[in-house]
């Protein structure tokens, strides 16, 4: 257990958070740079480089420009047609790899917009929803797959165990853990010695040991067994506690090294809550009462990154936001793989 462990007892104060960027579009993963610098997935097919300064561009293919203006909620978020970057992660070069979950592949992308692709297949087989990365110090890049499912929505009624976890070292892409219900971000702890999973369909946060050569041990459960909403973004902070974001449900809650649930910030609707629960349930889920559920500070609340020259600023991304929520925290986050690595702005 944690001994005076800052976030017992702390929440958010709504007056204190600050909005930054303008006109995002699906912000789902935030890059923090040393510098001050942010990155944010966008919709349109790239990224939006922040500067310190507030100062955006847009970063994307010019084959993608001009998608996702004026694309409907069913086409964009649950059909999930054309390009839509999800989990992002620097590359030791300084260039992006793309979990791209609309073209259902992974991609490298430099800081011009110029595209790659990595692969959109593994063990023969298309990859399926592909979700989030994650690069170690060893240069492993670990891939979620949330689902082979179409649409994606389709899994949580369902209950599908087909997600699972792949793995790209020098031997190439492959999967090494599978049976997860709707994959999505995955961290390690300071070590790297565990790997902890978000299974969002089954409200929960698993973990595995990790093997030497990459491969993983067996699953267990990380804090409560059933979380109060869809768990979708972690980090951890450098007290060992797991932050987690609850989509639809816009809470942020953490969980302490001993399993403890702390919430720290709650801006969902209560009764939109009640009836996604409630549909969740009974396995009636669509998405029109997905859509309803929403906050306002960051609708559909999806990830959360810690920045800032101390690492205490926290970054909230979103699904259906066009800013991305900040604000202070009384510990640090994590410091990610690239922070000290030095990474072009």
């Amino acid at each position: 257990m944690v001994r005076n462990n800052p976030l017992r007892g702390w929440q958010v104060d709504r007056t204190a958070i600050r909005h930054v960027g303008h006109s995002l579009q699906r912000p789902e993963c935030i890059l923090a740079q040393r510098d001050g610098t942010l990155w944010a997935a966008d919709a349109r097919g790239g990224a939006m480089r922040i500067a310190p300064n507030g100062h955006q561009r847009l970063v994307l293919p010019m084959a993608a420009a001009g998608t996702g203006e004026s694309a409907n909620f069913d086409t964009r978020y649950v059909q999930s047609q054309g390009s839509l970057p999800n989990g992002m992660a620097f590359l030791q070069s300084g260039e992006i790899v793309v979990a791209n979950w609309g073209t259902d592949s992974v991609d490298v992308m430099d800081r011009q917009g110029h595209v790659r692709r990595m692969f959109d297949r593994i063990d023969g087989q298309p990859l399926g929803k592909a979700n989030f990365v994650l690069r170690d110090r060893q240069g492993r890049i670990w891939l979620t797959v949330t689902t082979r499912m179409s649409p994606w929505t389709d899994s949580i009624n369902a209950r599908a165990t087909d997600g699972y976890i792949a793995v790209v070292d020098d031997k190439g892409p492959r999967i090494v853990a599978d049976g997860f219900e709707g994959t999505n971000e995955v961290r390690m702890d300071a070590a790297e010695e565990w790997l902890y999973v978000v299974e969002s369909n089954a409200r929960r946060i698993s973990r595995l040991r990790v093997q030497p050569d990459g491969c993983l041990g067996e699953r267990e459960v990380f804090g409560p067994r059933k979380l109060p909403g869809f768990p979708d973004g972690v980090a951890f902070d450098a007290y060992g506690n797991l932050w987690v974001t609850l989509v639809m449900t816009d809470r942020l809650v953490a969980i302490t090294p001993d399993g403890e649930l702390l919430t720290l910030l709650d801006d969902g609707n209560p009764e939109a809550t009640r009836a996604l629960d409630a549909h969740y349930e009974a396995r009636t889920l669509t998405p029109e009462i997905m859509a309803a559920a929403c906050g306002t500070l960051a609708p559909w609340m999806a990830s959360l990154t810690f920045g800032g020259p101390d690492l205490q600023t926290v970054y909230l991304g979103s699904l259906r936001g066009t800013t991305l929520p900040s604000f202070r925290s009384p510990v640090a986050g994590l410091a990610p793989i690239h922070w000290n690595e030095h990474v072009h702005a």
